[in-house]
């Protein structure tokens, strides 16, 4: 059964495309999972330039416009399988887009891969309200702050309306400033559960300056190892983190106990 699960904030600047591109590359990588990630933003896309793809012939808007087929849109990004349906970055291309056909176009992928995430628009405008329509459940991506916690807030209440499946707030770049919001001060607010806190990590920006996902430039960097733990919670399975003892083995041959 495919998964098609939305990923949405409700303020631009979160890190939402960069979890998206992430938890694709690990599901994908690390898990085994047959992926597709769709960029559904497409008025200001971000996604196919997160990866390092600058050409892209076929996108999602020639599919919008029924220009084209959606497997015509979709480029194999890693070894692992992984793939992208990006939106186009040429603004010319917005022209006869109609984003409201989105879950018609996504109704080819059932059946044929495990998971598709849709990297939504912020806010609740027709982007992300197309996104949510086609997505079958939901995951919140939001910053330790009132504002950013707020419009979460806001976004699960119409989530609920719809009757989409919540799966829980990610809260990504979590530092140590004591005017951070806390867990329990977020799921207070929005009123889900954190499934996810992502912390600040200087690796994130240094990946997203190459073109390639925090996940294959450090892969066992704090960032790194608590979105492979996100994307193992996501399928039911435990992530445990690499210790100095079973990488020790590893390097004679030696497979670690589980």
């Amino acid at each position: 059964m495919t998964r098609i699960i939305g990923v949405i904030s409700g303020k631009g600047g979160v890190g939402k495309t960069t979890v998206v591109a992430n938890l694709g590359t690990i599901l994908a990588s690390e898990f085994k999972k047959d992926v597709i990630i769709v960029d559904c933003n497409i008025t200001t896309s971000h996604l196919a330039l997160y990866l390092g793809m600058y050409y892209c012939p076929v996108t999602l808007n020639q599919v919008l416009k029924n220009e084209a087929k959606i497997e015509d849109a979709m480029y194999e990004y890693h070894i692992s399988g992984l793939r992208v349906i990006p939106a186009s970055l040429s603004l010319g291309d917005l022209k006869g887009t109609d984003i409201a056909k989105l879950k018609h176009s996504l109704k080819s992928l059932f059946g044929k891969t495990d998971i598709v995430l849709l990297d939504s628009a912020p806010g609740l405008g027709r982007e992300a309200m197309a996104t949510l329509q086609a997505a079958d459940e939901v995951i919140f991506i939001n910053t330790p702050f009132v504002p950013s916690t707020m419009d979460i807030m806001k976004c699960h209440q119409v989530v609920n309306d719809m009757g989409i499946k919540p799966l829980g707030v990610v809260l990504n770049m979590v530092g140590k400033e004591r005017y951070e919001l806390g867990r329990k001060e977020v799921e207070q607010i929005a009123e889900i559960p954190v499934i996810s806190l992502i912390p600040m990590d200087k690796n994130v920006l240094r990946s997203l300056a190459l073109k390639v996902p925090v996940y294959l430039f450090s892969p066992n960097s704090p960032a790194s190892i608590e979105m492979k733990k996100l994307a193992a919670k996501l399928i039911g399975k435990e992530y445990r983190p690499p210790n100095l003892l079973s990488g020790f083995l590893r390097l004679f041959g030696i497979k670690p106990r589980e």
